[in-house]
């Protein structure tokens, strides 16, 4: 990956790096070698010269009159997220979304890697969830410790979430993926990346109100 100068890279650059990695892997899949900013663009509904911008952050990556190796592409992007590398998982939570999680096949193809399904339901003890046994929370500490784990993700109600989070700190985690629907007052050197569905929901609605306010002025 070429070195990035010694400037902070905005949220909203970051926010379209996975976007970029996915059609970029869509084209490798279509057999697609090399592709303009243009072409890109009109994939991706974002415009080239934005494009660009974003890919001159960490470098550029493209050749005048030739554009983008598409693979070549891919994998620095996959070095940008540091998604290539292999990171071990686990999931706090054994409801209906820990499950979903634990279903989704990509993650382990992005390397997030799931070791271990823990709840405080002694109902579930001993289920198996896509091949992986769920435990009681009480073992998670000494598996954390003991599984070299790397993130964990809490699909925990709110109430239990603190707790849980300040034990993971405890026990080493180096980043937690929240979907409680509470902050968490953490060590720094941890990385914490909160999930709120009921906000993502909102900003939809807002799109909504806002075309149909837009649909309106148009009449």
């Amino acid at each position: 990956m070429k070195e990035t100068q010694d400037k902070r890279i905005s949220s909203a650059v970051i926010s379209r790096l996975p976007r970029y990695y996915r059609y970029l892997g869509e084209l490798r899949e279509s057999g697609v070698e090399r592709i303009s900013s243009n072409e890109l663009s009109a994939r991706m509904k974002v415009t080239a010269s934005q494009i660009r911008q974003d890919l001159n952050n960490f470098g550029g990556f493209g050749q005048q009159g030739y554009g983008y190796n598409v693979a070549y592409l891919q994998q620095e992007i996959a070095k940008i997220l540091g998604i290539d590398k292999t990171y071990n998982m686990i999931i706090v939570g054994a409801g209906n979304l820990g499950q979903a999680i634990a279903g989704y096949a990509d993650f382990e193809k992005r390397g997030f890697v799931v070791k271990g399904i823990f709840d405080i339901n002694p109902e579930l003890t001993g289920t198996m969830i896509r091949g992986i046994q769920v435990r009681m929370a009480y073992e998670m500490k000494d598996f954390v410790r003991n599984n070299n784990i790397d993130i964990a993700a809490l699909t925990i109600p709110k109430e239990s979430a603190v707790e849980i989070a300040s034990m993971l700190a405890d026990a080493g985690i180096k980043a937690i993926w929240n979907f409680a629907h509470t902050d968490l007052n953490l060590p720094k050197e941890i990385v914490v990346e909160n999930v709120h569905l009921s906000e993502s929901l909102m900003k939809l609605s807002y799109n909504m109100a806002n075309r149909l306010r837009e649909e309106r002025e148009e009449e």
